[in-house]
């Protein structure tokens, strides 16, 4: 059941009223993230996951940045999914809790540290920033593909680092870090 109302609090709940009402095993949360901005979703996002039963999944379609998934956890969200990790490493960017780089300028031409040294993914362990710039200079497909892999593995790190400060009490504190 996707619970639909766009920014209408009144249309959210009417849809969370009716769907709630049939055997769904989770529930997703759509028409955010459409150009609303950000505290406008994460208004209609707290509203929704508090009108879904506690006990059930409850996935936010199409949001992705980081801190788009840590706004969406703090509202009640337990699964996102995006092709913003690929889509921004086509382009060049790379993720890192230092911030986002972006590996086509021209300061990581020669910079050979690797593109997170906090990270443990076989792109960080193999190739460095200059090696990963020049596959994007020119327009190599290992380039991208490479950034993929780091860019999902970094979401499924600040994921696990977000269900363990859950568990530990201190999602706060690393919200506030992040």
């Amino acid at each position: 059941g996707i619970v639909q109302g766009g920014i209408f609090p009144e249309l959210r709940r009417e849809s969370a009223g009716v769907l709630t009402q049939l055997p769904f095993e989770g529930f997703a949360i759509g028409g955010l993230a459409v150009g609303e901005g950000r505290d406008a979703r994460n208004e209609m996002c707290a509203l929704s996951t508090g009108l879904l039963p506690p006990h059930k999944p409850r996935y936010l379609m199409g949001v992705g940045t980081p801190s788009d998934l840590m706004d969406g956890v703090r509202c009640g969200v337990d699964m996102f999914d995006c092709i913003l990790p690929m889509k921004m490493a086509q382009q060049g960017y790379g993720y890192t809790f230092d911030g986002q780089l972006r590996l086509t300028r021209q300061i990581f031409r020669m910079d050979e540290r690797p593109l997170d040294a906090t990270c443990a993914c076989v792109v960080c362990r193999n190739y460095s920033r200059a090696y990963l710039h020049h596959l994007h200079k020119g327009k190599h497909a290992l380039g991208a593909r490479l950034l993929s892999i780091h860019n999902v593995t970094h979401y499924q790190v600040l994921m696990q680092r977000m269900r363990q400060a859950i568990f530990a009490g201190t999602f706060e504190v690393l919200y506030q870090e992040l």
